[in-house]
């Protein structure tokens, strides 16, 4: 304890002339001297020398980078607003149209014979895909825009922690999402090859209007236009999430800029379309849900919305009572045969 007293006192003695000595303003003087605003502009144009650069991971910036502040005005005074149109718009949109079409319901009576429409296989990635595409939007609005909303909400303390864990969560569950994303497209590619009567299904409003039928086949062309937006802009925009996700592949800072926007005009737009997909596939429509729940609809609901199907496949109908005893597992892992011909 005596030595260690000593070691102290010694110690006190050395730092205290130190601290003496010490002068803020002379030694910013010493660390930064003739820094002038027309040095700075030199920084930013590139006309300095190496003194000037940024160091850090071997980089070539000057101190001053002028593609991050384009970079923040495209973000903030044209994606952001541009989330907020589409996003909000869509939900305007589907609130009007349940308020002023309502449901589509079915046109006659269930007949209590089932088809199988998705196999067990289908419906666990589409689920899987589906939930991760949810967390994936949830976390990326936090985002982009959560602390205009919780932070005043919940304080700094609060916040903090939840734009933790949605960074971690978008940047985890991103890849997995892109993988699986693509193996469900290319499982259910053969659906969405485009037909002429596509053409006239868009024609006809799809048939949600009103009581016009409309031909479709497996897929009809909303179903179909849903496929290619995920085939295009979704790869894009999981193509875009690996350069943001994995920076040590040597993409520059500027790449790493268009990225960002990229990613979020083309999921912005994902999300936005994905809110119609949601509506028609739930209450928007009677007794889609089923189908993916189950992996069965009924002869009906086939009639109305896919009736191109239904001829090819209609003598696989099974009653409901024997499903329901197990004649055949529900949510079987093989498609129906179309007939030739």
């Amino acid at each position: 304890m005596a030595a260690l007293a000593l070691v102290l006192l010694v110690g006190l003695g050395v730092t205290q002339p130190a601290l003496a000595q010490a002068d803020p303003d002379r030694e910013a003087a010493t660390a930064v001297g003739g820094v002038s605003p027309e040095t700075w502009r030199q920084v930013r144009s590139g006309e300095t020398g190496p003194n000037f650069r940024d160091s850090r991971a071997e980089s070539t910036y000057n101190l001053v980078n002028a593609s991050g502040e384009t970079w923040r005005q495209l973000r903030n005074r044209w994606v952001s607003p541009f989330g907020l149109i589409a996003i909000g718009g869509m939900l305007v949109v589907i609130a009007l149209f349940y308020v002023i079409v309502g449901r589509k319901d079915l046109s006659a009576p269930r007949t209590g014979r089932k088809l199988l429409r998705w196999p067990l296989v289908v419906r666990a990635i589409h689920w899987t895909v589906a939930t991760l595409f949810i967390v994936l939007a949830l976390t990326g609005l936090n985002l982009l825009y959560g602390k205009f909303v919780f932070r005043p909400l919940f304080g700094d303390a609060v916040w903090a922690g939840m734009i933790s864990a949605s960074k971690v969560a978008h940047n985890y569950l991103g890849p997995l999402f892109g993988i699986l994303l693509i193996v469900l497209l290319a499982r259910v590619l053969k659906h969405n090859w485009p037909k002429k009567h596509d053409l006239e299904w868009f024609k006809k409003g799809g048939g949600m209007v009103g009581k016009a039928h409309v031909d479709a086949g497996f897929a009809n062309g909303g179903e179909k236009v849903w496929f290619w937006l995920l085939a295009t802009v979704g790869i894009v925009v999981i193509a875009s999430g690996f350069v943001l996700d994995f920076p040590n592949y040597g993409q520059g800072r500027d790449t790493m800029q268009w990225a960002n926007i990229i990613h979020a005009v083309g999921a912005l737009g994902l999300t936005a379309v994905a809110l119609g997909h949601i509506y028609i596939g739930t209450i928007g429509s009677e007794g889609s849900l089923e189908g993916m729940a189950t992996g069965y609809v009924d002869e009906t609901w086939a009639r109305d919305h896919h009736n191109l199907w239904y001829e090819e496949v209609k003598d696989q109908a099974i009653p409901e009572e024997r499903l329901a005893a197990g004649g055949q597992p529900s949510g079987g892992s093989e498609e129906p045969t179309p007939r030739s011909g």
